[in-house]
């Protein structure tokens, strides 16, 4: 017995397609049965299991059960709810050696895919083409009789929500909270029924279909009704969740968006007062006012590739408290796992503005102003792409520019900074641009455009992710 996958579903930090079209339950099967056999391999008996809010979730669950116990492993399902709290069930549960969330994360509603963790690692990049290699071959392990795997279904819900507020200090204050119709929801309504202060929550029903705006918060449009809550009722501030609940979007009392950067300078700042010193990761798109915050507040900024797997590995690698990237994944090693959860990011913001003593709008008030593009992605050839990047970096090499090669290129002028990467987990290039004044991001733009022509291409219109 063999199996493949679709060509376009094996991705560089998940697996993930279109139910029906590049994505089936004979896949969900395919990878329970080989995540199933390495955790067998390495010694392991039982993975946990969940699932977001998608219609065609807990069918896929189904089928990715029945592979991880035909080859001996039990299933212990936490059933629906946001992908940080399988990450939790994957850390805490004494009897499990892995995990698996169903998600389609932030994607349209007709996709789903997985997120895995092993043996408390994240599960990427080769991990994920060895599954599907071993599907091709068929080397997958065959449990019978009294082997096979079972399943248990638990509930964890209200375990994990506890954990979410254990240390939990911070002030009463007026909060939005939108779930869009997420599966972070029902976890923010137990949340938010044990905090003091006055909380008004968007969209907690969870419908796979989405039907009031798309849960994506790092799209400004998605963030309309919470800004109209926020502004109509005079709250604090407001606080958004994409589809899983492992992103956050906030704005402040003023309406103003506080991106994922900058929500990293106000964590940096509580952070560092109780590890003076502490290496503080963000991803290559972040801001340079946020390497310029850490440094300035005694951290050591550390600038890494875009991608929770790897910046996840990188914490681990250099004991880092806390880490960041501009699409809202926030990772909190300090007095938590070091995974990303959007729940815990929001109640860390209420702990922070508590600790630093000042309101969340006056902490973004105080940040220095910067003029930058949005992240600009468009359509380059699958096979291209990359060779694009070491073009362009070739070429910056010789002209003697300051470049930062982490991830793609980051060059910096005396203007600011502009950036070009190949996506990991499509066929776009990204690119994004920071200056002081609008002059300076024009030249930047320039800069950017000079260089993709010079590899025969423009700046086309931007896609969606």
């Amino acid at each position: 017995m063999s199996h493949e996958f679709h060509p376009t579903s094996l991705r560089e930090y998940d697996i993930r397609g279109i139910v029906g079209e590049t994505l089936s339950n004979d896949d969900a099967y395919a990878i329970g049965r080989g995540f199933g056999t390495l955790i067998a391999r390495a010694g392991g008996r039982a993975v946990a299991t969940g699932y977001d809010g998608r219609t065609s979730s807990p069918m896929l669950e189904d089928a990715l059960i029945e592979g991880l116990n035909d080859a001996g492993i039990n299933a212990i399902s936490i059933g629906m709810g946001p992908t940080p709290m399988l990450y939790y069930a994957e850390c805490v549960l004494d009897q499990v050696q892995g995990g698996i969330e169903i998600t389609g994360s932030h994607n349209p509603a007709n996709y789903n895919g997985f997120k895995m963790v092993f043996q408390g690692r994240p599960f990427f990049g080769e991990d994920i083409q060895q599954l599907g290699k071993m599907a091709a071959d068929g080397d997958w392990e065959k449990a019978e009789g009294e082997t096979v795997g079972t399943i248990e279904r638990i509930d964890i819900l209200d375990e994990y929500v506890a954990r979410l507020t254990k240390n939990f200090t911070g002030k009463a204050m007026k909060i939005a909270w939108d779930a869009g119709n997420g599966a972070a929801g029902p976890v923010i309504e137990k949340l938010t029924a044990n905090l003091s202060g006055e909380h008004h929550l968007l969209y907690t029903e969870v419908d796979g279909n989405f039907p009031n705006h798309h849960p994506d918060p790092t799209e400004e449009k998605n963030l309309a009704d919470l800004k109209a809550i926020v502004a109509e009722k005079g709250l604090d501030f407001g606080v958004a969740f994409d589809g899983d609940g492992d992103r956050i979007g906030a704005i402040d009392g003023e309406g103003r968006v506080i991106w994922g950067d900058q929500l990293l300078q106000i964590y940096a700042e509580d952070v560092l007062q109780s590890e003076p010193g502490a290496t503080i990761i963000a991803d290559v798109k972040a801001s340079q006012a946020l390497y310029d915050r850490i440094a300035a507040l005694g951290g050591q900024p550390l600038m890494w590739k875009t991608g929770h797997s790897l910046i996840k590995s990188k914490m681990k690698e250099v004991s880092s408290p806390l880490a960041g990237e501009m699409s809202g994944h926030v990772f909190f090693k300090h007095d938590y796992y070091g995974f990303d959860d959007a729940p815990y990011a929001a109640i860390r913001l209420i702990q922070a503005a508590t600790n630093i003593g000042k309101s969340i709008t006056q902490l973004r008030s105080d940040m220095v102003e910067m003029i930058n593009t949005p992240e600009m992605r468009f359509q380059v050839d699958e096979i291209r792409k990359f060779a694009v990047i070491d073009e362009i970096l070739e070429r910056l090499a010789a002209s003697g520019a300051d470049v930062n090669n982490t991830d793609g290129a980051r060059v910096n002028t005396q203007d600011g900074w502009w950036l070009l990467r190949a996506s990991n987990t499509q066929d776009v290039l990204v690119a994004r641009a920071e200056a002081k004044s609008e002059a300076g991001l024009d030249r930047l733009m320039a800069q950017i455009d000079e260089q993709l022509a010079l590899s025969g291409l423009e700046r086309g219109e931007t896609v969606g992710h």
